[in-house]
């Protein structure tokens, strides 16, 4: 059985790559808009894959077996 703990073990690394992203942008004029799209990147990556991840974990629909005749 799939658990959730995967959704919360990668929330984790997508902020602390964030929160690198925040701290090591080279300084700039245009800092602000390279930090902008690194974190927006991560945060739809993530977002795109959690929406995934949980719903092959409870789909909406369930699977239907058919019935072959022999």
């Amino acid at each position: 059985m799939a658990t959730i703990l995967p959704i919360f073990f990668i929330l984790a690394i997508v902020v602390a790559l964030m929160t690198c992203a925040a701290l090591f942008t080279p300084k700039g004029p245009q800092q602000v808009v390279i930090r902008t799209a690194i974190m927006l990147t991560l945060a739809c990556c993530y977002l795109m894959w959690m929406v995934t991840y949980l719903a092959q974990l409870h789909p909406l629909l369930s699977p239907v077996r058919s019935v072959q005749a022999e």
